[in-house]
């Protein structure tokens, strides 16, 4: 069991990972369902140690999920809404999982969360449930379970990040494997976007970044069908 000792934490700070992976053409989100019948699901998250910079904390959250270190990782917003604030959800989250609490103690009070999006490659990664957790799993970005707090407004607004920065991200992702064909980029960006794209405009575009390098072809038994494989080139 995780200690909830005051001494080891900064109180009222926290830090929640948004970690995508690409799995058969869909954006997953892995969210842990949390064990005493509450029926909710969550994000993997935790609190930021006394003596621990909040980025090391993230990468320690996800790492713990995963079971990988040096995932992508980016902070992405500041969650602090009153909304966000359930003191009776948090009760029943301790007393769920046979946790002592008084009316006074420290996790009852209200928090604010550092959110972070991580991009993890689906093929590496050994994903753990957690202390307090019945499962952990990955789900489609477009058909969320019911979630705590306000960790379904957390994932929208990882989204509109990762969405917003997919060009300038590319050399970091790990939601593909080392060599690709154009169309499957072309599915992984339309996962993330929410929208299609025609061929040869996608093609175009991604060409001009100057981040993709033409590598060989795909065997498929017929050479004039086969696409090219790209990968992306080494970082400078």
């Amino acid at each position: 069991m995780e200690s909830y000792d005051e001494n080891i934490y900064l109180p009222s700070v926290s830090v929640d990972a948004v970690i995508f992976s690409f799995q058969n053409g869909e954006l997953k989100v892995l969210l842990r369902e949390y064990r005493g019948g509450l029926k909710r699901y969550g994000l993997p998250g935790g609190f930021v140690g006394m003596r621990e910079d909040i980025d090391a904390a993230a990468y320690r959250v996800v790492h713990e999920a995963v079971g990988v270190k040096g995932v992508p990782l980016f902070q992405f917003h500041t969650f602090g809404s009153m909304q966000r604030y359930h003191r009776e959800t948090m009760a029943a989250f301790l007393y769920a999982n046979n946790i002592p609490y008084t009316n006074e103690h420290w996790i009852l009070k209200r928090f604010i969360s550092v959110g972070y999006y991580a991009l993890a490659d689906f093929s590496k990664v050994t994903i753990t449930p957690g202390h307090e957790s019945e499962s952990c799993d990955w789900y489609d970005v477009s058909q969320l379970p019911e979630m705590l707090w306000d960790h379904t407004d957390i994932v929208i607004k990882a989204i509109e990040a990762l969405r917003e920065d997919i060009d300038s991200k590319l050399l970091s992702v790990n939601l593909l494997p080392e060599y690709f064909t154009m169309g499957e980029l072309q599915l992984l960006y339309e996962s993330i976007m929410g929208k299609t794209y025609i061929r040869s405009g996608f093609q175009r575009k991604m060409l001009s970044l100057g981040i993709l390098e033409r590598v060989e072809k795909k065997s498929t038994g017929q050479a004039y069908r086969s696409p090219y494989l790209y990968r992306f080139m080494p970082k400078a």
